[in-house]
């Protein structure tokens, strides 16, 4: 595998760049990726190529998404397009469902997402590649450890939050292995792991109006001290509750992603 010279480039804050540089540790994420040849996948930032590289080596050719321009130039002075398709923007705005081109509805989704993904964004980023999950077979990020255990957090932990109800709803999640700051150029001050996230088959899914669960999710960890009587004032009543076996002076965090997808659920049927 060959070694970008970082000397030429300096990690950016505003792109929270963080390199990769453990050779070790970059087998053991492509091991947990397993990418099979002819594979459609995109790598969001991949920085200095360093999972590129073997990416690229197993798949045959892969696409990529990059915001930093410096970073393209040496993207494309080092691949053939036959090997490398750079989509230069920012990940947040990127259409991931353009690259799936014609998949029809009976064909299986295929498109696999993986990254490093950029500390800084990592929350706002991790909603819009949700709103792909029927085009895509499975995503696999680098992210801040801390992160990551809100994602796979249980209810009734400190961690459960509107991310962790959000991602389990659409996804089969699955923490791998954590990274030590040492693995990175620059070093981190924090842990980082690997996440697996494989989307849900639809019929598991189970909420009749899915931005109405958004809303009232946001609304039950808006203010977390608060209980659901007052958070949820605005959807629904005690009784209500109390007809779905919720009580109504729990907080937040007690409710497993079911029990939110029966008050959304019961909020349609009521407005019908």
């Amino acid at each position: 595998m060959h070694d970008f010279d970082t000397d030429g480039h300096r990690a950016r804050k505003r792109f929270g760049q963080n390199f990769l540089s453990d050779p070790n540790i970059i087998r053991k994420i492509i091991d947990g990726i397993r990418p099979q040849p002819g594979e459609l996948m995109v790598e969001i930032g991949p920085g200095l190529g360093a999972m590129t590289d073997p990416l690229i080596e197993r798949l045959g050719h892969l696409h990529v998404v990059e915001i930093d321009r410096d970073l393209i130039a040496r993207l494309h002075e080092r691949y053939t397009a036959e090997q490398l398709t750079v989509h230069e923007g920012d990940a947040l705005k990127f259409d991931f469902g353009s690259l799936c081109g014609g998949q029809g509805a009976d064909d299986k989704p295929s498109l696999r997402i993986v990254g490093n993904l950029p500390y800084n964004i990592s929350t706002p980023i991790l909603f819009h590649l949700a709103g792909f999950a029927d085009q895509v077979k499975d995503m696999t990020f680098m992210l801040q450890k801390e992160v990551v255990m809100r994602m796979v957090a249980e209810p009734g932990t400190e961690e459960y939050g509107r991310l962790s109800v959000m991602l389990q709803y659409r996804f089969r999640m699955g923490r791998l292995f954590d990274v030590p700051p040492g693995a990175f150029r620059p070093a981190p001050k924090v842990m980082s792991s690997i996440v697996r996230m494989a989307p849900l088959p639809a019929e598991q899914l189970g909420a009749h109006d899915e931005a109405l669960l958004g809303r009232i999710v946001a609304a039950a960890f808006g203010q977390r001290r608060k209980t659901l009587r007052n958070t949820l004032r605005e959807f629904i009543d005690d009784a209500g509750l109390q007809a779905l076996g919720i009580d109504p002076g729990l907080r937040g965090e007690k409710l497993s992603v079911e029990q939110y997808v029966a008050i959304a659920n019961e909020c349609v049927r009521r407005e019908a």
